[in-house]
């Protein structure tokens, strides 16, 4: 018994390579290792083997599981590895893409847009200076005069954004109206409406009045004996020069109203025959525009005439108009030939009527007239919506060529220009077998003044009075009126939009749009209060083309339709792979450095 246990001792301590009968070298090795193992065994010997195997096993596991520990140099360089890679990330990275991702939004002024939007920030006027000229009358005279008819405008008006107010011609420091919005601080002089003479005339019984076509001025003829005494409150002279005066710009009025509160309604005067009038020209008459391209045609079935005097008629008929309306808008002029030139095929042909013994058009086919498929027609020159003229010279086979329901050689077609039927049988002495060849100024003088008409039209000028200069000074104050509140609704879908969409660019060219707009608007309302009409509706022009130039900024819109959703999806593959392993590293040194201070306090304490 005690050999077998001094032979086992030995062998433990006894280098493996001096027993050949030991198969595992692993083993030995592992049982040369341990010096200090004494195995105890049993009489009979059978449970030696088993107890070995299986300490052999634990001392191999615990082998396995406990790796040597890091070196301080290594732990060290981990770290400072991890910390390169965020800070490359946090320091120059991040700020790259911030960069170059991020969205500028200039500074707006959002309340000072709603404002003009909503109507707080400028409340129009239209004050009308009109001056009296009583040459005939003594000065006390005409100042009670004027103080009468002013009392008695201001009793009829029902519309305090419009109001009229009287000033002696000879004394144009003088002014009577209903309140002193129209002082001009800046010292520049008010534009003059209108001037109403006063003459005598013996054989009259009552006053009358005469307007002049082609000036701003109407006479008021008056018998002498009519003149109101200074002790009276009123007199015939001052009702008829008030109720004159309420005629002239009634339509006016109802217009500006119109076009402020959306409706005619609010005004009790306006008889809904003119309310009507008003919609109806307006629902005719072109969007404002910078510039209007005019576009004249002649447009013929045959091949004569092939040309025509255009420079001489345009420059005789349409030039002294255009010139006329370059406060409103710019123009440009063309002008084409375009020979055989027929009806469309789907198009209502020309039936002849006996008893007009003419060719004649019914007033519903007149919208397929014009042959668009076929007739070179440009509905766009520029920048600026195009004005078409058609002048259209029938066959001597279907000529003359009228409207059957009116007799009318032309037409407006809205929003889009006019037409007239020129119809060489009925314009000369003798009936020939074919068109002329050539259309003289005088051939064409009825079709460009019927141009002419057509123009102020579809530019939205009034219908009265009679006198054109009135009528395109109405249109200054109407478009004034219009371009304002044009501009102003523009700035206050710009601040909404802003406001809705918080992922949209804001350039600095917009900011720049928006400041001049809104100094141009306040510009465009002093110059409405003070009664300069002419620099009101050139400030309104300057506001509405900033307007409409910043609120369709290319950059702005086109961000309009990439969300946030859209964000996610492009960074979100290229973020991942990446960020996994950068942030796993990270939170293994946090806990890493943690667990050091914990264990650091332990030792300590």
């Amino acid at each position: 018994m005690y050999s077998r246990v001094s032979m086992r001792a030995w062998s433990l301590t006894s280098p493996p390579g001096n027993f050949p009968h030991i198969s595992n070298p692993r083993q030995d090795t592992l049982l040369w290792s341990t010096k200090h193992v004494l195995i105890m065994t049993t009489k009979t010997g059978d449970q030696g083997p088993p107890q070995d195997l299986a300490s052999h096993a634990d001392i191999k596991s615990s082998a396995k599981s406990a790796p040597p520990p890091e070196t301080p140099a290594a732990v060290q360089t981990r770290f400072r590895v991890i910390a390169a890679f965020w800070a490359v990330i946090i320091f120059l990275g991040f700020p790259i893409w911030w960069k170059t991702t991020s969205i500028y939004r200039a500074s707006l002024p959002i309340e000072e847009m709603v404002d003009w939007a909503d109507g707080k920030a400028c409340r129009p006027v239209f004050p009308l200076d009109i001056h009296l000229a009583a040459p005939s009358m003594q000065l006390a005279e005409a100042q009670h005069l004027l103080r009468t008819t002013q009392h008695t405008l201001d009793d009829l008006n029902e519309f305090a954004a419009h109001h009229l107010r009287l000033k002696l011609a000879n004394d144009s420091t003088t002014s009577y109206g209903e309140s002193d919005l129209g002082t001009d601080v800046s010292g520049e002089v008010a534009d003059t409406a209108l001037t109403v003479r006063l003459l005598p005339q013996e054989d009259l019984v009552g006053p009358r009045s005469e307007l002049h076509a082609a000036a701003t001025q109407l006479d008021v003829f008056y018998p002498p004996n009519q003149v109101p005494a200074p002790s009276s409150s009123n007199s015939p002279i001052s009702k008829f020069i008030a109720e004159e005066l309420q005629g002239l710009y009634g339509e006016e009025k109802a217009t500006i109203a119109h076009i402020l509160s959306g409706h005619t309604a609010g005004l009790a005067s306006t008889s809904p025959q003119l309310a009507e009038d008003i919609s109806r020209r307006l629902r005719r008459s072109m969007k404002y525009a910078e510039t209007y391209h005019l576009s004249f045609s002649l447009f013929t079935p045959g091949s004569m005439p092939s040309s025509w005097d255009i420079e001489a008629a345009v420059k005789e008929y349409v030039s002294p108009l255009l010139k006329a309306l370059s406060p409103i808008s710019d123009f440009t002029v063309d002008t084409q030939v375009q020979l055989y030139a027929n009806f469309a095929p789907t198009a209502p042909k020309p039936e002849f009527d006996e008893a007009e013994a003419a060719w004649t058009l019914r007033k519903e086919d007149l919208s397929a007239f014009v042959n668009a498929a076929e007739w070179p027609l440009n509905p766009s020159i520029g920048s600026g919506p195009t004005i078409n003229f058609i002048l259209y010279v029938p066959e001597p086979s279907q000529s003359p060529l009228i409207v059957k329901e009116n007799r009318a050689s032309s037409w407006i077609v809205p929003q889009w220009g006019g037409v007239f039927l020129l119809n060489p049988t009925l314009s000369t002495d003798k009936t020939s077998e074919s068109n002329p060849a050539h259309l003289s100024r005088d051939a064409l003088g009825p079709a460009f003044m019927t141009f002419s008409h057509q123009l102020l039209t579809l530019l939205g000028t009034p219908s009265t009075p009679a006198s054109l200069p009135l009528r395109l000074q109405t249109s200054i104050r109407i478009r004034a009126a219009t371009l304002l509140l044009s501009a102003s609704s523009t700035m206050g879908s710009l601040a909404r939009l802003t406001e809705s969409l918080p992922s949209i660019p804001i350039p600095a060219t917009v900011a720049t749009s928006v400041s001049t707009t809104i100094s141009h608007l306040g510009s465009t309302c002093s110059n409405l209060r003070e009664g300069r009409f002419g620099a009101a509706l050139a400030s309104a022009r300057v506001a509405e083309t900033e307007a409409e130039r910043s609120f369709f900024e290319k950059s702005m819109v086109g961000q309009v339709y990439f969300p946030d959703e859209h964000k996610v999806a492009v960074y979100l593959p290229l973020l991942g792979p990446i960020g996994v392993p950068l942030v796993v590293g990270l939170l293994k040194e946090v806990k890493r450095i943690i667990a050091g201070r914990k264990a650091k306090r332990a030792a300590a304490s």
